[in-house]
Parts: C-alpha cells; sequence; structure tokens
C-alpha cells in the first residue's frame, strides 16, 4: 500500500508541475524577461523576427570593418548562415590577446534588432535582424587563415576540416539521414540492435579482416583468433529468429589495400534481415522503398536545402570553388529522381549482364567472363546504359541478381534454377551510376543440409568458429533474406562529394590512420 500511495503522490506531482516549452540552452540563451522560448541555437534566433535581449556562443567565420563599428559573422555549427553580430569598434579593439579574429569562441551579449533598411529598400520588404552587442568575452583565441582549401589538404587536417562550411554541412545531412533511417525502421516494424565488434569468423570469407590481438604471447586474451568485423549479417541472423524484422547502422572494418574514392578501412553499414521471407523481389522492394524514403525526408531538411543553396547561389570565390569540387546539381537532380521514381528499378540476372557486356565488345580492361566478378568498369557501364530513364531524366539504381556460387559467400541460399553455365545463389547486387555498388543482398540458406554443402569441406561440425550460425538452422529457422547497404557511399551519392572520404568526420583507409 505504501508503495502505491507513493506512486500516485509521484504521479500527481507530475500533473501539477508546470510544464515550459523551453528548449535546453545551447549557444543562444534568452533573456528570462521574455518568457519560456524555444530559441536555443542561431539557427533558431535567424526565425525570429522580434526583439530579444540574448546571449550568443559561438565562433567568428568572418570579420568586416567600418569606420565605428565591425561586423561578425558567428556560427554555432547548427545551420550555414551565420548571425551577423554589429560591435562598436572600441569593444572589438579593447579585446586581450590577439583579439577576435577567424575561428576565435566568442560569447556575446545584446540584443536581437532589426537592421537599418537600406535606401534601396523595396516598400513593405520584411526587415532582417542582426545582433547589436553590448558585451563581447574572448572564450578561445585563434590565429586561423580563411582561405580555399582543396579536398586533399582538408583531408590533412580532419580535425579542423568539419569546421569548413561543406564539411560542417555534410555532417548534419549525416545526422539527418541517421534520423530518417530510425524513423522508417520503426514504422516499418523492425527493431533496432547492436551486433559485436570483435568476432571470431571472417562472414565474407575474402580474408582482408583486421586482426585484434591482446594480452602476451604466453598469455593471449583469448584462444582463438579475433578479428575486427567485416559484417553484422551472421549475428542479425540470430537474432532475427527471436524478433523477427531486425536492423543496424554499425562500423564495420575491411584490412583492404584500396587507395580509391569509394573505399574505406572504416565504414558504417546498414544491415537488415527480414524474417518469414521466401521472394527475394520482396527484400530488393524494400530496399526501393527505403531510399526512396530517405530522399523524401531528406528534402525536408534544413541541412540539405542549404548544401542546396550552395550549389544554387555561391556567394564568393571560395564557395565557387567549393561547388565546383561537387557533381553537378543536373547530375544530382537525376540521381534523385530515379531513387523517388514509382516504377521498380530495373532487375537482370549477373548472366544477362555479362551477355551484355560481351555485346558490346572491346572497350573493357577487364574481359568480362562468366564466373568472374564485375569489375567497376562494368558496373558504370550497366548502370548508365540499363539505369538511365529519359522520359523521366533519371538514373534508376539496377538490380544485378543471381551471381555464379563460386564467386559469393556461403550463407546464400543455392537458387532453384541456374543457367547452363553453373550453379547460382538468390543474390544482388545494386548498382548506381558514378559509384558502382551501393548495396548487396540475399536470401539466406536457411536449410541445414545444403549450409553444410556450401560451408564445403574445410568446415567440420562441432570443430569449427562458425558452429553456433550452423546451430540456428537446428531450431525454427524459417526462410528469411537481408541486405547491407554502405552508409557512406549512400551519403556520397545523395549529395554529390565525390570521395566517400569526405562523408565521415576522421576517414580511415589503407596508408592513411591520422589522427
Amino acid at each position: 500500500m505504501r508503495a502505491s500511495s507513493r506512486a500516485c503522490r509521484f504521479a500527481r506531482s507530475q500533473l501539477t508541475r508546470p510544464q515550459t516549452s523551453s528548449a535546453r540552452s545551447y549557444s543562444v540563451r534568452v533573456s528570462q524577461e521574455h518568457g519560456p522560448t524555444s530559441v536555443s541555437t542561431v539557427s533558431d534566433l535567424l526565425s525570429i523576427d522580434r526583439t530579444l535581449d540574448v546571449r550568443v556562443d559561438g565562433w567568428i567565420k568572418n570579420v568586416r570593418r567600418s569606420a565605428t563599428v565591425r561586423f561578425l559573422d558567428i556560427s554555432d555549427g547548427s545551420c550555414r548562415a551565420p548571425l551577423q553580430a554589429v560591435v562598436d569598434k572600441h569593444v572589438f579593439n579593447s579585446l586581450p590577446g590577439v583579439g577576435a579574429q577567424f575561428g576565435a569562441a566568442v560569447s556575446l551579449k545584446g540584443t536581437w534588432t532589426p537592421r537599418a533598411k537600406p535606401e534601396t529598400a523595396q516598400p513593405g520588404e520584411t526587415a532582417t535582424f542582426e545582433l547589436s552587442v553590448k558585451e563581447m568575452e574572448i572564450l578561445g583565441e585563434s590565429n586561423a587563415a580563411r582561405k580555399y582549401a582543396t579536398p586533399e589538404s582538408l583531408r590533412r587536417i580532419p580535425h579542423l576540416r568539419m569546421r569548413t562550411p561543406l564539411n560542417n554541412n555534410m555532417l548534419r545531412i549525416r545526422s539527418d539521414v541517421m534520423g530518417i533511417l530510425s524513423q522508417f525502421m520503426e514504422k516499418q516494424k523492425f527493431q533496432q540492435t547492436h551486433t559485436p565488434i570483435v568476432t571470431t569468423s571472417d562472414c565474407e570469407g575474402a580474408g582482408e579482416t583486421f586482426r585484434v590481438e591482446a594480452g602476451t604471447p604466453k598469455d593471449p586474451f583469448s584462444k582463438k583468433p579475433q578479428y575486427l568485423t567485416v559484417s553484422s549479417q551472421l549475428y542479425l541472423e540470430a537474432l532475427a529468429q527471436a524478433l523477427g524484422n531486425v536492423w543496424t547502422l554499425s562500423p564495420t572494418f575491411r584490412a583492404e589495400k584500396s587507395d580509391t574514392s569509394r573505399h574505406l578501412s572504416e565504414f558504417y553499414m546498414l544491415e537488415a534481415e527480414l524474417s518469414f521471407v521466401d521472394d527475394m523481389d520482396e527484400v530488393m522492394d524494400f530496399i526501393q522503398k527505403l531510399l526512396g524514403a530517405v530522399v523524401g525526408g531528406l528534402q525536408q531538411r534544413s541541412a540539405w536545402k542549404e548544401l542546396d543553396d550552395l550549389r544554387l547561389h555561391p556567394k564568393n570565390p571560395e564557395e565557387q570553388q567549393t561547388v565546383a569540387d561537387l557533381d553537378s546539381r543536373d547530375i544530382l537532380q537525376r540521381r534523385w529522381n530515379g531513387l523517388v521514381h514509382t516504377s521498380r528499378w530495373p532487375r537482370i540476372t549477373y548472366t544477362k549482364a555479362i551477355e551484355l557486356l560481351q555485346e558490346k565488345g572491346a572497350g573493357f580492361e577487364f574481359p568480362p567472363t562468366w564466373g568472374k566478378g564485375l569489375q567497376s568498369e562494368h558496373e558504370r557501364y550497366l548502370a548508365e546504359s540499363i539505369g538511365y530513364d529519359q522520359a523521366s531524366n533519371s538514373y534508376l539504381p539496377v538490380f544485378i541478381t543471381h551471381y555464379p556460387r563460386e564467386i559469393k559467400a556461403f550463407y546464400m541460399r543455392q537458387s532453384q534454377a541456374s543457367p547452363t553455365q553453373g550453379s547460382v545463389f538468390d543474390c544482388f547486387d545494386l548498382i548506381v551510376p558514378g559509384l558502382g555498388e551501393l548495396a548487396g543482398g540475399s536470401m539466406r540458406e536457411h536449410r541445414h543440409g545444403l549450409l553444410l554443402e556450401n560451408m564445403g569441406p574445410d568446415h567440420r561440425p562441432g570443430e569449427g568458429v562458425l558452429d553456433w550460425y550452423e546451430d540456428l538452422r537446428r531450431w525454427g529457422c524459417p526462410p528469411h533474406g537481408g541486405f547491407g547497404i554502405g552508409f557512406d557511399r549512400l551519403l556520397s551519392y545523395l549529395t554529390g562529394v565525390k570521395s566517400i572520404r569526405d562523408t565521415v568526420p576522421f576517414p580511415r583507409l589503407y596508408g592513411h590512420m591520422h589522427p
């Protein structure tokens, strides 16, 4: 009874406690005299068109001088557009140390007030606001210089490059896409899960794993070899047999000595498993629905709108050069048109793809041959020749299905019908123009005997690191399928940032592991 009484009193206290709509203060703090407010960032403040007494913390992005005042562009990272602060020159010049320079962290107190209208203002034109500063404090000095830097040079200082407008924009888009994915998967009744980073197996069987070593040779941490994961898939399959549909967005590692704009040694993969699915078309349809939802959601987010505005209206030579480093807006429009296209994306078998490549004849460095993997040049040709839809000016992603067993992983389901060239798996890759493979997936081999056949003679039941995975087939394993999407590649494709290295804050790749 006493516990019940306490619970009732607690419930009543929650109902009678005064409610407020105030957001947690971040960089902008509005005077309490104005009452509760949701303004907490520069982005919020820029949308306010009434006078407020505020304190603003942020970084100086530019300083302009006039005879009596200094104009500061202030950013807190919440948006690309800066806030304009007007500081009396005597206040500005009295600051200690090196003063208020580009990159310095500052705290400003003043009034958010309408700017004086220029003589050229049109009747009825809406007034823009600025911060009239009364007090100013340097929170962190800086002696950085503002100038354009190439993407290559910025990669040498990754701990600082996210302060540039484009890289800052990319990080906010990255955050937005993660939020959109979470919302979509929740609506689709998927459970988000976490899978191990340290594993004892190479899921893909390619041998491109990072070895994890701990302890000493005499006293090792583990008697079994340990690796950084190359995929969450096997663990997701175990989770799916308890939860149904599951997904994860987690780091993945490949010790692949590839130094291209499409490869990283540490990257993120969106992986999902769909339970009680026996038709691979269902898995491919789901991927199309998911990617369409990402585009639809991103179009509504401010970070994407700011990047699009940068493309359309670069304001200075620095921004013009930044835009020149990106894929054109026309190309991006074709990609987005394709991702939201209402018709099913094209689907062709690997065997048909080889025939099309061979019909083209010369022009490939690597001759297309049945039984061998598709090279980047092959994927580019197929994506552009099959995927382009002239009527809608769209680049439709292309599914290539049913690859030979010899070049795919053991966990894929054996196909009921195979071409004369050899046996194939029920699997697919999703390719897109300019990038190549964006996603891959398959039906999983749920039949115990056929899984053992796929695993081959090297696997001895009861003696291998994959005994637990084999064991799943003994305990109510239904037909199921799944897929993985390269998250960083997806961001590159969506935004037109040409190198995947510029979609992550600290890129890890062969020969480059700093800081």
